[in-house]
């Protein structure tokens, strides 16, 4: 496709974040045609989105890393989105969820890179990267997008529906635990919603990180030094409402914590 309608698409999709407009699925008119469209849409949006104000790339998110959801959208490998710089709050946040057609959170252990990975690497090398983990709360803003008409391409065109992180403290010395086998649980008013292993993504959440060094790298994006990567989902999407307090801990790796106002 010439690069205008991919501009065109782009700039449709941004719009349509940027004034929250509610949308069962993608228009028809700015649905990409495949996969690799939808990441060149993709590209633009974020230029768009940087240039908008919502900061320079701090970052990356992994989405569908679960099988369900994979073949739920018809894919059969995960997908990825910036995460903003203007978007990224520690340890603590309070949004107010009018701000937001609808404003989702996932339950999450994010990394931060203390090396560059210009080639990519498997799990050893992006292991070796890692310069901390945390636990951390993905924010979304998903449109009140109709889940039965889920469509990787056009997730992916809306940067797959990120809208910033929580994240908590920095745990450095994480090598101690196998994070495979740690638990995660996340609370909302106290009450618990759901828990889930890091083995839920992906085997563990390394691979995850393995498979978006080499696809970074190449598209001739590698993944640099400080940059923060949410590697995907180990409870199902929850939606809160004005009030709520959630939390988000990780065996071992703290705690994240959105007020929602």
């Amino acid at each position: 496709m010439p690069e205008q309608d991919i501009r065109r698409k782009a700039e449709g999709i941004a719009q349509l974040f940027r004034e929250r407009q509610q949308i069962d699925a993608l228009p028809v008119d700015l649905m990409p045609a495949d996969l690799s469209e939808a990441y060149r849409i993709r590209r633009v949006f974020e230029e768009i989105a940087t240039a908008g104000g919502r900061g320079a790339v701090a970052g990356y998110k992994i989405g569908l890393t679960t099988p369900i959801m994979r073949k739920l959208c018809g894919v059969d490998e995960p997908c990825y989105g910036a995460i903003f710089a203007g978007e990224v709050h520690h340890r603590r946040a309070e949004l107010a969820v009018r701000n937001y057609c609808r404003l989702g959170i996932e339950t999450e252990i994010a990394v931060r890179l203390g090396e560059d990975l210009p080639q990519g690497g498997n799990r050893d090398r992006v292991t070796g990267a890692v310069e901390s983990c945390m636990a951390a709360i993905e924010l979304l803003e998903d449109l009140r997008h109709d889940y039965k008409r889920l469509s990787a391409a056009a997730m992916v065109a809306g940067n797959v529906w990120n809208a910033g992180v929580v994240l908590g403290a920095p745990v450095t010395d994480w090598r101690r635990l196998d994070l495979a086998a740690v638990t995660a649980r996340l609370t909302i008013n106290g009450r618990e919603i759901g828990t889930g292993k890091g083995g839920d993504v992906m085997g563990n959440p390394l691979n995850a990180l393995a498979w978006l060094a080499d696809k970074l790298a190449a598209v001739g994006t590698p993944l640099k030094r400080g940059t923060i990567v949410m590697t995907g989902s180990m409870v199902p999407i929850q939606f809160p409402a004005a009030g709520d307090r959630a939390v988000v801990e990780v065996e071992g790796l703290g705690a994240a914590e959105l007020i929602a106002t």
